[in-house]
C-alpha cells in the first residue's frame, strides 16, 4: 500500500521572520527605501525651487532610476564576485555620503543631477547582492514568502512613503529631509556591517567587469529555461506600468485632477494585498494553477479605462490589476532553480535590470503616446498589451511545464 504524497502547505509569515537574519535584511532593506523615497522627493523639491523647470525636476526624480540599466549592463558581475554584506555596506555608505553633499546644498543642478546619476550606477549590483542572498538565509516556501515581503515593503513605501516625505520635507525642509536621509542609510550601513553575517562570494578566479558582465548576461539569455522566465516576468507588468504613465491626465480627463494619488495608490495597494493573500493563504500547487489567471489580471481590468469610469471606479480597476502581480510568486522558486549557483547574483540583477528598464520605458511610452490619445484609450491599450503578453507566456506559466 502506498502512501498518498501530501502537497507542501504554504511557509507562514510568522516563519519567515523568526529567521533572525532575514529579519536584520529586512530592516536594512527598509531603511534604504524609505531614505530612497525621501531622497528622490526631496531633490525633486530642491531642483524645481532652484529652476523652476518641471522637466528638470522630472529628471532629478529620474535620476535614481535611470542609472540601473546602465549599472545592470556593466557592473552585474561584482554581485558575484565580492561578498554580499560587503557589496551592501559600501553602497549605504555611498548613499550616506551623496546625500550629505546634496543637503549641503554646495552644487549646481546640473552637477547634483550627475552626482546623484554617477553614484547610482552601484544600485543594480547593491540589488543583485541582496535579492541573491534571500535563498542562503530562507529554504523552500519561506524563500518564496520571503520574496513576497520584500514586494510588499516596497508597495507599502510607495502608499505611505511619499504622503511621509511631504509631511517631512514641509517640516524640516527639503535640505533637512536629505540630512535624515543620509541618517537612514548609514544607520542602514551600521545594521548589516554589525548583525548581518559575512557570507563568501559566489565566484572566484579571473577579474570581474564589464566584460564578464556582457559574457554572462548573454550566457544566461542563451539558457531557454532562463529567458522563458525573465520574459515572463519582464513583459506582462512592464506594459501594465504604461497605464501608469497617463494616471495624472486621466484623473483631469475625468474631471477629478485630485484623484490622481488615489489611482496610483490602488496599484500599490493591490500589490500589497496580492502578495500578502497568495503569499499566505494559496499552497505552492495553488499559485502555480493561478499563475496564468493572475498574470491575466495584470492587464485585462484595464480595458475597462475606454469606457472612462470615475475615479472610484478606476481605482477598483487598478487595484485587481495590482493584485495580479501575485503571479510572481508562482516563478520565485522555478527561476531560482533555472539559474547556476555561481552566477545566481548576476541572474537577479539581469531580472532586476530588466524589470526597471522596461517598466521605465513602458511608462515614458505611455506618456508619449497619451499626447496623441486619449488617456482612457492609452490605459485600456496599455491592458491590452499586458494580456496579449500573459498569453504569449502561457506556456512557461502553465503549472503542467516547467520550462
Amino acid at each position: 500500500m502506498t502512501t498518498p504524497s501530501v502537497a507542501p502547505r504554504p511557509a507562514t509569515y510568522r516563519e519567515v521572520f523568526a529567521v533572525g537574519q532575514f529579519r536584520v535584511l529586512f530592516g536594512s532593506y527598509t531603511l534604504f527605501l524609505i531614505g530612497e523615497t525621501v531622497r528622490m522627493l526631496a531633490l525633486s523639491v530642491i531642483v524645481y525651487a532652484a529652476t523652476g523647470s518641471p522637466l528638470m525636476s522630472a529628471l532629478a526624480y529620474a535620476a535614481g532610476f535611470l542609472p540601473y540599466a546602465l549599472g545592470g549592463a556593466l557592473l552585474l558581475a561584482f554581485a558575484d564576485r565580492w561578498p554580499p554584506r560587503t557589496v551592501m555596506v559600501g553602497y549605504e555608505v555611498l548613499r550616506t555620503a551623496v546625500s550629505a553633499v546634496l543637503a549641503a546644498g554646495v552644487l549646481p543642478v546640473p552637477a547634483m543631477l550627475a552626482l546623484v546619476f554617477v553614484t547610482g550606477l552601484p544600485s543594480a549590483v547593491a540589488s543583485a547582492s541582496r535579492t541573491a542572498l534571500l535563498p542562503d538565509l530562507l529554504d523552500g516556501d519561506r524563500y518564496v514568502l520571503g520574496r513576497a515581503v520584500f514586494s510588499m515593503a516596497a508597495g507599502g513605501t510607495q502608499v505611505l512613503g511619499f504622503a511621509a516625505g511631504g509631511m517631512l520635507i514641509a517640516a524640516v525642509g527639503a535640505p533637512g529631509a536629505l540630512w535624515i536621509t543620509a541618517a537612514t542609510c548609514l544607520a542602514s550601513a551600521g545594521l548589516l556591517q554589525l548583525r548581518l553575517a559575512d557570507h563568501p562570494r559566489r565566484r572566484t578566479g579571473g577579474s570581474a567587469g564589464i566584460g564578464e558582465t556582457w559574457q554572462v548576461n548573454r550566457a544566461l539569455l542563451r539558457r531557454p529555461a532562463v529567458r522563458a522566465l525573465l520574459l515572463a516576468q519582464w513583459l506582462a507588468p512592464a506594459l501594465m506600468v504604461g497605464a501608469e504613465g497617463v494616471l495624472v491626465p486621466y484623473a483631469a480627463e475625468v474631471g477629478v485632477p485630485d484623484a490622481a494619488g488615489l489611482l496610483f495608490a490602488a496599484v500599490a495597494a493591490g500589490m500589497f494585498a496580492g502578495n500578502l493573500i497568495v503569499g499566505r493563504l494559496v499552497s505552492p500547487a495553488g499559485r502555480e494553477r493561478l499563475a496564468g489567471p493572475l498574470a491575466l489580471a495584470l492587464g485585462l481590468p484595464l480595458l475597462g479605462f475606454a469606457l472612462s469610469p470615475a475615479p472610484v471606479y478606476a481605482a477598483v480597476l487598478l487595484t485587481v490589476s495590482g493584485f495580479g502581480v501575485a503571479y510572481q510568486l508562482a516563478l520565485a522558486h522555478r527561476f531560482l532553480d533555472a539559474v547556476p549557483e555561481p552566477q545566481r547574483g548576476q541572474a537577479f540583477g539581469l531580472l532586476l535590470t530588466g524589470t526597471m528598464t522596461l517598466q521605465g520605458l513602458a511608462a515614458a511610452a505611455g506618456g508619449a503616446l497619451g499626447e496623441v490619445a486619449a488617456p482612457g484609450l492609452v490605459v485600456a491599450l496599455a491592458g491590452a498589451a499586458s494580456a496579449v503578453a500573459a498569453l504569449t507566456s502561457w506556456r512557461t506559466l502553465s503549472p503542467t511545464r516547467r520550462p
